[in-house]
């Protein structure tokens, strides 16, 4: 344990290929932080949760991912303003006794996505999206577009009022959307041969594809677009964005 006991962590299930130990480990040498640890904390339940918090003495802040980031919430003392609103929370702040939730998701995702955008020279309001995948990460996506003012469309393998289905796009519906944005774990190592059914015969040097996954750094999806002479972004660089925003969040 650290000489004054601030321990830092992830909750989700399940944790193998974590990228958050490896990057706070690092970063507590990289910038001679001491005193402090990043662990890994896998919990298949969120009911879990409570006994953790209780039992690790030192527990200074926490991030949380798939399948928690929703569940969590019920489990805190305060949410934050944003956090609530976007319906998900990825980052704990422990504080006088109290636990607050943040989302550090959408401030990553958000100046990523400028960046990718920027290559095209684009405005929100110059451009419609995918959201591919109904989990935690597309409630932050969701939020970010509508905030920059990109009308974007949900989509999963089962057809909801808010979503459509994959068989549903055709290749003009995909020449029109050109965002993508893949929110789905399909394309994460071990399993790299998997990717989203899309038309990508449609895909065009005008399009934006950005995959929240980061490993491998590019995912099939990104291949197939990029064949396409589509500009792509992986989820690395929001990765790094939140986990400094977690970082922020845990020492204001």
């Amino acid at each position: 344990m650290p000489v004054n006991g601030r321990i830092f962590g992830l909750i989700g299930f399940p944790l193998s290929h974590s990228f958050s130990k490896q990057y706070f480990t690092e970063k507590f040498i990289r910038e001679n932080i001491p005193g402090c640890s990043y662990e890994l904390f896998s919990m298949e339940s969120i009911e879990s949760f409570p006994q953790l918090v209780a039992s690790r003495k030192g527990l200074s802040g926490l991030n949380v991912t798939i399948p928690h980031k929703l569940r969590v919430m019920s489990f805190l003392d305060e949410i934050s303003e944003e956090a609530r609103e976007i319906g998900a929370v990825n980052v704990i702040q422990f504080k006088n006794g109290k636990l607050k939730g943040y989302n550090s998701d959408a401030y990553g995702f958000e100046v990523s996505l400028r960046e990718l955008l920027s290559q095209g020279n684009l405005q929100g309001a110059d451009i419609q999206a995918f959201i591919l995948g109904t989990g935690g990460a597309s409630l932050a996506v969701k939020y970010v577009l509508k905030k920059l003012n990109v009308a974007y469309q949900f989509v999963s393998r089962t057809r909801t009022n808010d979503n459509i289905t994959y068989h549903e796009i055709t290749p003009e519906l995909l020449g029109s959307h050109r965002l993508v944005i893949n929110c789905t774990p399909l394309g994460t190592y071990p399993n790299e041969d998997t990717f989203p059914d899309l038309p990508y015969e449609a895909v065009t040097d005008h399009h934006f594809f950005y995959d929240l996954v980061y490993n491998p750094a590019l995912t099939v999806f990104l291949k197939k677009a990029q064949a396409k002479g589509s500009a792509v972004m992986n989820g690395l660089p929001m990765l790094h964005l939140q986990a400094e925003k977690s970082w922020e969040i845990w020492n204001q």
